[in-house]
């Protein structure tokens, strides 16, 4: 199967998915590569630009619509005591050019031992969980993330 265009979560029917892939961040933001489908299948995207696939997006084929889920990964909530406390947390990870993912209440990046210990050294918490991850796009990202055709 071969798949050049997106259809966006809540634009198409998910029952009539005919397969699916479960992938990490780093497989739902690709322009081109092969991927095994949960079925079995191969397939393939084949994007003009690289695109960042979301949970509950479908892969347009000549077969029908094969569903994205985004896989759990290792990751860790971070947590302040305040609201301040967790600027300035959020400030030390922007520092280090991480992706991160804004939450009510707290921050989530993907699992790091040092990062963890830095954010205990500034009075945070830093909770492990196995969540699926979605980070920030970036001030410079594309305004509409989907590839359309």
């Amino acid at each position: 199967m071969r798949c050049d265009t997106i259809l966006p979560a809540g634009s198409w029917d998910v029952a009539s998915a005919v397969d699916a892939v479960s992938l990490d961040f780093d497989l739902r933001h690709r322009r081109r590569i092969v991927l095994a489908t949960e079925k079995g299948g191969s397939l393939l995207l084949d994007f003009a630009r690289p695109a960042h696939l979301r949970e509950g997006d479908g892969l347009a084929t000549e077969a029908g619509a094969v569903l994205v889920h985004a896989a759990p990964e290792s990751l860790l909530d971070i947590h302040a005591h305040d609201a301040d406390a967790l600027v300035c947390l959020a400030w030390h990870l922007g520092n280090r050019h991480l992706p991160v993912q804004l939450l009510p209440g707290h921050i989530r990046i993907r699992a790091d031992h040092v990062i963890a210990e830095m954010v205990h050294g500034l009075g945070g918490h830093a909770v492990p969980v196995e969540a699926p991850f979605d980070p920030e796009e970036g001030a410079y990202a594309h305004p509409h993330s989907h590839e359309h055709g």
